[in-house]
């Protein structure tokens, strides 16, 4: 694990919070990786704090880059949320509920959607590896989507 994570870990408390910049859970800190927000790590962005956020790497970190494949303007908002927590200095409710609604509303835009390999877009953990945030999408939105996700699984 990079130095920069490790002290944004410490800085963020992340290790008691157990939870990530975007609201992912996590039982060991192993799991956590850096992020660059700013300036892509593809663009040679530095692995500063300012420039970063920690994820935890197979959930959030994994379905972040699945979104920013699919549709550009809901990765933007989403770290456009994270670069406000950066800045805050804090994980901050209002941030997480921000990035909740938007990982709702492209979950329910893209249910369905598959990978070019044929995998479903949104693994069954992306959803359940959530803290507990009430926001403008209900339950029975989420039970729905999973549901459709596993009829659509199994039928394929």
């Amino acid at each position: 694990m990079r130095e920069i994570t490790k002290l944004m870990i410490y800085d963020y408390n992340i290790k008691k919070l157990k939870y990530d910049f975007l609201g992912y859970t996590f039982s060991k800190g192993k799991e956590l990786s850096f992020h660059h927000l700013i300036i892509p790590k593809r663009e040679n962005g530095p692995a500063t704090k300012w420039n970063g956020s920690v994820l935890v790497r197979n959930t959030a970190h994994e379905y972040l880059h699945r979104i920013e494949s699919k549709d550009e303007e809901i990765f933007a908002l989403i770290t456009s949320e994270m670069i406000d927590e950066n800045i805050k200095g804090k994980l901050d409710i209002e941030n997480l509920k921000k990035i909740r609604d938007l990982l709702e509303y492209f979950e329910k835009n893209y249910c369905n959607a598959r990978t070019n390999k044929g995998y479903p877009l949104i693994k069954e953990e992306y959803i359940r590896r959530r803290i507990r945030l009430w926001t403008n999408f209900t339950a029975k939105f989420k039970t729905w989507c999973l549901r459709t996700l596993m009829i659509y699984t199994i039928k394929n």
